[in-house]
């Protein structure tokens, strides 16, 4: 079981909009202990999005997929969904009961009456159209709610809106509700130092010797170009179970010092 990230819209492969989500769930898991494991960016094509679903629905993993889910024709989501998992879409109860509400207070709001019948609000209820079987995932900021679908051995998806307003806070609910008991479960330490004058081909052997020595751990390499305010380095780092992660790390810089290399500790 994993962490993955959907984020679905032509506007973020065209650069029209830049995409804030990956940052923002890379930073919810963070805080909670956990990690993304993988992220997809899709554009508005049906089959990319039925094939990227029909693989996804298909793995144990928890997935959050923002965009795509409203009722505009470039909004696909709900549609490719019930089609990768092969169910036809249908107008969800409550769905339908959080977005009348919604038709109604945008009615008060405006100083009109209300009438669900008009064309416009009945193309409204489509948004409530979810993927037979889907559960809601309410959404505080206009009640527009998305949808989730359980799968596989303990995995879901989470199909959001796009707009972070919503998505954000819609995220952590999931986070806080369903996955509290995977907090922090994993304990974690990640340590680096800046390396001068190297270069990453001179520093492998020592990279490979440290992952064999400590198996739970990970190394990795971060080289900088550098600019006309940081000089050129790699950031040389050790991750993972604490233990083995501050050993690893002591013997990293051990033998850097032997190699004199200028190291910076951060």
């Amino acid at each position: 079981m994993g962490f993955g990230l959907i984020i679905i819209g032509d506007e973020i492969l065209s650069g029209r909009r830049v995409d804030k989500h990956f940052p923002k769930v890379v930073e919810l898991l963070s805080a909670r202990g956990l990690s993304l494991d993988w992220a997809e960016i899709i554009g508005d094509d049906p089959a990319l999005i039925t094939a990227a679903l029909k693989r996804t629905l298909a793995s144990d993993d928890i997935v959050f997929s923002c965009g795509g889910i409203g009722a505009t024709p470039d909004d696909h989501t709900r549609t490719c969904a019930a089609a990768a998992l092969g169910v036809p879409l249908v107008l969800h109860p409550v769905a339908k009961e959080y977005i009348q509400q919604r038709m109604i207070d945008m009615a008060r709001e405006a100083n009109v009456a209300f009438d669900l019948n008009t064309p416009e609000n009945l193309h409204r209820l489509k948004m409530g159209e979810f993927p037979q079987g889907a559960a809601i995932i309410p959404n505080p900021y206009n009640k527009i709610p998305g949808f989730s679908i359980a799968h596989g051995n303990g995995g879901a998806h989470y199909f959001l809106p796009g707009f972070p307003v919503m998505a954000w806070p819609m995220i952590e609910t999931v986070l806080d509700t369903q996955y509290a008991h995977l907090f922090h479960c994993n304990a974690w330490l990640e340590k680096s130092v800046l390396v001068f004058h190297s270069m990453e081909s001179a520093l492998t052997p020592l990279m490979e010797a440290i992952e064999r020595e400590f198996p739970q751990v990970k190394i990795f390499s971060l080289p900088n170009v550098g600019d006309e305010d940081t000089r050129r380095h790699i950031e040389l780092g050790v991750k993972g179970e604490p233990a083995q992660a501050s050993a690893a790390f002591d013997r990293l810089v051990a033998e850097l010092n032997l190699l004199k290399v200028e190291v910076q500790h951060i």
